[in-house]
């Protein structure tokens, strides 16, 4: 049997989010007088008076680890109308994994194409076409705290089209997203930076790929080896979706 390791971050209240969600649990005994009106039975004619669980999420598509498609990103991507979660290759969201450590940059940093070229260096690893890159910067362990969206680094708009020139067309992070913190951006943005703002998220204009968001545990993988699947919820014309992505190895 394969091994897999969960790199997911859940949906919770309180998430440590822009937008996080809001989830009203409704417990058996709710289930009861919901299912009862539904199919016209008093509550108590359940079994123990209890009827089934649900739950009421009111979310974003960017809620929790997620898939952003190329439409997120802009209108239209390599002079074509962009594709929405429910339109990209599934093939994108599964392949080989390579992880990418950056764990000894200070947070805010901008992870350069320099950078990452030294940490395929550092694992003896080349790129090829297909892989699927995860950035490791260690903010997952800060999820449901403050200090988690601030403490990320991120991949630059040179970083970001140096792996992308590789043929690989999804790339994740095990933080909020795949740029520098808000802050950080619009400090750069405001001394003169070009293309300081979002540049990773807007390079997909330029060149189509797939982004994951919020990634987790990616400390618990090897550097390669593994296969990584994070299929998206399919959303009809959607910027994004909801995936559970893993990590599985083949013994």
């Amino acid at each position: 049997m394969p091994k897999i390791i969960d790199l997911s971050t859940p949906h919770e209240n309180g998430a440590s989010e822009s937008f996080p969600p809001e989830i009203t649990y409704k417990d058996h005994k709710d289930g009861a007088s919901r299912l009862g009106k539904l199919a016209d039975i008093p509550p108590e004619e359940f079994p123990d008076g209890m009827g089934l669980a649900t739950e009421r999420i009111v979310l974003t598509s960017h809620s929790g680890t997620h898939v952003d498609s190329p439409y997120h990103f802009g209108p239209t991507s390599e002079g074509k109308k962009a594709r929405t979660i429910d339109e990209v290759p599934l093939d994108w969201c599964y392949g080989p994994g390579v992880v990418l450590d950056f764990r000894h940059l200070p947070p805010g940093s901008n992870i350069s194409a320099e950078q990452v070229q030294e940490a395929l260096a550092k694992i003896d690893h080349t790129l090829s076409p297909g892989e699927i890159v995860l950035i490791e910067t260690g903010t997952d362990k800060y999820w449901m705290t403050e200090e988690y969206l601030p403490r990320q680094c991120g991949l630059s708009r040179e970083a970001t089209a140096w792996i992308l020139d590789h043929g690989i067309r999804c790339i994740g992070i095990d933080a909020w997203g795949l740029d520098r913190p808000v802050k950080e951006m619009v400090k750069a943005h405001k001394a003169g930076e070009p293309n300081a703002l979002w540049p990773s998220h807007f390079y997909g204009r330029e060149k189509e790929y797939l982004q994951i968001e919020k990634l987790a545990n990616l400390d618990k993988l090897p550097p390669t080896g593994f296969t990584v699947s994070a299929f998206p919820v399919k959303i009809s014309h959607a910027s994004a979706g909801w995936c559970r992505a893993v990590a599985i190895f083949n013994d």
